[in-house]
């Protein structure tokens, strides 16, 4: 009953990672933050002591398998974790196609971990994370 009342809202699936990525509105200073999950759709990220505006067009790069990439989103949601963290949310509105179907099979991927045969969670988030950003 419970798990027909909780109904997943989200369109892609998110993959976990915990990689360092950076992240710049047009015309602005490099800043850096964590990554916590990516999917086709956007990204999840943390960032200490800088303010992120709501609404803001950024540009975040970061690792993905042996290559860096870049894509542009717009913030789409930003919540205190405490005093002087936030996590930020970006609904990617451009990136490049590689990305775009490498993300949609590790996607695929993470929809295996439970199944028998399956890999072992974390698999996925690991080929994410190849190096710094």
């Amino acid at each position: 009953m419970a798990e027909a009342a909780f109904r997943e809202r989200r369109k892609y699936r998110r993959i976990p990672t915990d990689q360092m990525i950076s992240f710049a509105e047009a015309g602005c200073a490099e800043r850096f933050g964590y990554a916590r999950d990516v999917s086709r759709g956007g990204i999840r990220f943390e960032v200490t002591a800088c303010e992120v505006p709501f609404g803001a067009f950024l540009r975040v790069a970061f690792h993905f398998e042996d290559r860096r990439v870049e894509a542009t989103g717009r913030v789409v949601w930003v919540t205190e974790i405490d005093a002087i963290s936030v996590d930020v949310g970006i609904a990617f509105v451009e990136t490049d196609l590689a990305l775009a179907e490498a993300l949609r099979g590790l996607e695929a991927e993470t929809a295996l971990r439970v199944a028998p045969g399956g890999f072992r969670a974390g698999e996925a988030s690991r080929r994410l994370i190849s190096g710094p950003a």
